[in-house]
């Protein structure tokens, strides 16, 4: 399922592949998040001429609209949104977390699994480990990963301890409700908020199961770099080299995936490219350097600037529009902004993993 290439010899850095009944995709590799069965502003057509390898999908919020059982009716999540290539499905316990932190809250965790209520409609629901499984093989994606519990950094200690202890149990869970099916890889994820005694506990624990790959999961990672990179460097003696391992959530800043690469991270996914892409930060400069930054498109300084967002990129954006015209669409609201704008940080971080794969 998984097999290592190539290792750096300066450092944890490693190229890989993952075979999947999808096809196979190369390590590192960064997956963009199509949440809603559609990675925000672009198409299937799009994301292969961008070189993605894989994509990401929620599985709470699939189940919610347009619901399992009828993305199965349709073939499954590959034909249902025309992508043919591998993608991982997350089991929502993320989602179904922040919702808690809503006012009213729309959630509650119990140690057999979480109550809440749709956003959508306010319906009434609650997914168990087995639920979430269940859903994730009615979807179909390639990897699917077992059911946890995210705890931000907020919580106190005792609090993240119980929480680490419950995602530990639900894994148990998601294996024996996962067992019997061959076509889908499973991912453990490690919880245990900042704290790393916690963090090694759960390690040891949940690398101790059959998974085919691990996860480090919570607010953590990837929301505070400087401790996600201690956190990285404590654990990675403890996880078995020959599973991939995954950063749930990073890559707020292109640099952060560089420095998660040294240290022998091989899956990322972030929403920030796209996200900050709609709202007019277009990424900038050399790749894999501090000098990399974003331009804001609205700056009046781009009114008749002719040239391309970034003069070393190949994408389609860069190839064909100029600065002043993408300003144009941003500021009257035009759709077409989106696609191109989205196009060009996701071509970014594309370009950031063939360089990162080069110098492994």
């Amino acid at each position: 399922m998984f097999r290592i290439i190539r290792k750096s010899k300066i450092n944890l850095a490693r190229l890989g592949e993952v075979t999947t009944t999808h096809g196979v995709f190369k390590t590192p590799i960064f997956m963009p998040p199509g949440t809603q069965a559609t990675v925000k502003a672009i198409g299937p057509d799009d994301l292969e001429s961008l070189e993605a390898e894989i994509v990401l999908v929620n599985a709470l919020h699939l189940h919610l609209r347009p619901g399992e059982e009828l993305i199965r009716y349709l073939g499954g999540i590959h034909e249902f949104m025309a992508w043919k290539r591998p993608i991982l499905s997350d089991s929502g316990g993320f989602q179904a977390w922040s919702l808690s932190q809503r006012g009213p809250k729309l959630s509650k965790i119990h140690d057999n699994g979480v109550e809440f209520f749709s956003p959508i409609d306010g319906s009434s629901h609650f997914i168990t480990p087995e639920k979430s499984i269940e859903i994730q093989h009615k979807i179909g994606a390639d990897i699917i990963m077992a059911f946890d519990e995210c705890s931000p950094d907020s919580d106190d200690k005792e609090y993240n301890r119980q929480s680490m202890l419950r995602t530990n149990q639900w894994a148990e869970q998601s294996i024996k409700a996962h067992s019997g099916s061959s076509q889908q890889l499973l991912f453990g994820i490690i919880q245990g908020g900042p704290y790393l005694d916690l963090r090694k506990e759960a390690t040891k624990f949940i690398t101790s199961l059959p998974f085919d790959g691990f996860a480090l999961g919570g607010e953590t990672i990837g929301y505070n770099m400087p401790r996600t990179l201690e956190l990285v460097e404590e654990l990675k003696s403890l996880l078995p080299e020959d599973k991939p391992l995954y950063a749930m959530g990073l890559g707020a800043n292109p640099n952060d995936i560089v420095e998660v690469v040294k240290r022998g991270v091989d899956m990322f996914d972030c929403v920030n490219p796209m996200r900050i892409a709609r709202h007019g930060d277009l990424y900038h400069g050399k790749i894999t350097t501090n000098e990399n930054s974003l331009i804001s498109i609205s700056n009046s300084k781009f009114k008749d600037d002719n040239n391309p967002i970034d003069s070393d990129c190949d994408c389609y954006t860069c190839r064909n529009f100029s600065r002043a015209y993408l300003r144009h669409l941003y500021l009257t609201k035009e759709p077409l902004y989106l696609r191109l704008a989205t196009i060009h940080n996701l071509r970014y971080m594309m370009r950031l993993i063939a360089i990162l794969r080069q110098e492994i």
